[in-house]
């Protein structure tokens, strides 16, 4: 299906314009480029069965794009071809807005089969007991992951989850040369019908143990992944490496200084002039219904903290009756939010009218004078309060390494609606796996975060 999108997408609206512009061959244009575009996403491996559904990133469909449009310029050049580059762009752009589309609706729907139970791979972990349970722990805990657990092998005697009983033991030895490891998970794979062998090496896991085991599984027909351990860790931050023999992964830093930080301090600033004049008339409008709707000042201005523990003032459209300080002391057994947030969903010091703008994130829209002046990013952690920032631990504290922003992955993934523990690791994940796609990707959820409104309050 996606492929047959693909060149349709393409050749469409390629061969339609050529038609009406008068251009010879319109039917063999048309098929010529509806072909190009699927070949070249066929040739970068975007129809790879590990690729296809799995992500919605928009910035690879548009690199695959100015592949495609590279190419068929040397096309043009070798065949001496004449060709318009406002009409080819015209026609061009219609594949690459049909495939981005259809690649979030395929990515949408592989998490709709995931979630209830179908396009799921059948899993057998093997590993030593404490390092399996936890393994078994964190499949468990996600819904949008492809992998289901169907047994256990154990490595020595330990006592692994009640909740999975244990396929099969494997002696701490390793056997005679590994090739009784081979036998013994080879055979409970085919019981199982496991196309995937997870193996959490350990110490009486070596590699020698590991390559056998890869021997008889590959020879079988069946895949092997090495689960190293590292959590959290995105795939643009691993680089593989040699080392003896051994295979070693570099964790790769988050970028804190270069042209990637360059790059996203100066999309704060456009972006945040750019939105600032767009949204004008709805800031008038917004801050003379707050000035028209319950006394008190239009702007709430609140110390937060920043990058690197330094205070500001944040600015926010007030929501709250203007002695809405005073009365939090009074509030707190209410709160119905874990760890350091405070939050009630009917917190009574809101306004009728702060509310509607809590609802849509209006209220949040005065943040872009923080972006200009240095203390935010459009994308970021939330910016936490004093109060909050003394009860941090060591991991909290990791939130402040960089500027907080008015959206981040926080917003668009349930808000308010998140435990503690969801929100930290939320920022944590930013913070570590920080890169400019991540950015865009977010400010691309976030409109349709606002729209929903889930969350806020």
């Amino acid at each position: 299906m996606v492929l047959t999108v693909d060149l349709l997408g393409a050749a469409t609206p390629v061969g339609v314009l050529v038609a009406v512009e008068g251009q010879r061959h319109p039917l063999l244009t048309g098929v010529l480029v509806g072909a190009a575009w699927p070949l070249t996403a066929a040739l970068r491996g975007r129809y790879a069965p590990g690729v296809i559904g799995h992500s919605r990133a928009v910035l690879p469909v548009v690199r695959d794009w100015l592949v495609m449009l590279g190419v068929l310029a040397s096309v043009c050049v070798v065949a001496r071809l004449v060709v318009s580059a406002a009409v080819w762009a015209a026609a061009l752009l219609p594949c690459l807005a049909v495939t981005a589309v259809h690649r979030k609706l395929a990515y949408h729907h592989t998490l709709a089969l995931r979630r209830s139970a179908r396009g799921l791979r059948r899993v057998l972990v093997v590993g030593e007991a404490e390092v399996v349970d936890g393994l078994l722990a964190r499949l468990a805990a996600r819904t949008d992951d492809e992998y289901l657990v169907v047994g256990s092998c154990v490595v020595d005697d330990g006592a692994a989850d009640p909740a999975l009983p244990v396929s099969a033991r494997l002696p701490a030895g390793g056997g005679s040369s590994g090739q009784e490891d081979a036998d013994v998970v080879l055979a409970c794979a085919v019981e199982l019908d496991a196309d995937l062998v997870f193996v959490a090496p350990g110490r009486r896991l070596s590699g020698d143990r590991l390559r056998r085991l890869a021997w008889a599984l590959h020879d079988d027909g069946r895949d092997l992944a090495v689960v190293p351990g590292l959590v959290d860790v995105s795939l643009h931050r691993l680089r593989p490496a040699r080392a003896a023999g051994l295979t070693v992964l570099h964790v790769v830093p988050a970028a804190r200084r270069g042209l990637p930080v360059l790059l996203k301090r100066v999309t704060d600033v456009v972006g945040a002039l750019v939105l600032a004049v767009l949204l004008a008339p709805l800031l008038l409008a917004v801050a003379l219904a707050v000035r028209l709707s319950s006394p008190g000042p239009v702007i709430y201005r609140q110390v937060r903290v920043g990058r690197g523990r330094r205070p500001f003032r944040m600015w926010k459209f007030r929501t709250m009756v203007d002695s809405a300080d005073r009365l939090r002391s009074a509030l707190e057994a209410a709160n119905e939010h874990d760890g350091a947030m405070f939050k009630m969903r009917r917190d009574p010091r809101v306004t009728r009218l702060g509310r509607f703008l809590r609802r849509y994130s209006l209220d949040e829209l005065p943040q872009l004078y923080n972006v200009l002046a240095g203390h935010m990013s459009l994308v970021g952690p939330r910016p936490p309060l004093p109060e909050e920032v003394e009860r941090y631990d060591g991991a909290e504290l990791r939130r402040l390494s960089v500027r907080p922003g008015i959206t981040g992955l926080w917003q668009v993934s349930g808000r308010s609606d998140l435990s503690w523990d969801e929100t930290v690791a939320l920022d944590l994940s930013y913070v570590d796996n920080w890169c400019y796609t991540k950015d865009v990707d977010v400010l691309a959820r976030t409109f349709r975060a606002v729209v929903s409104a889930r969350g806020a309050y």
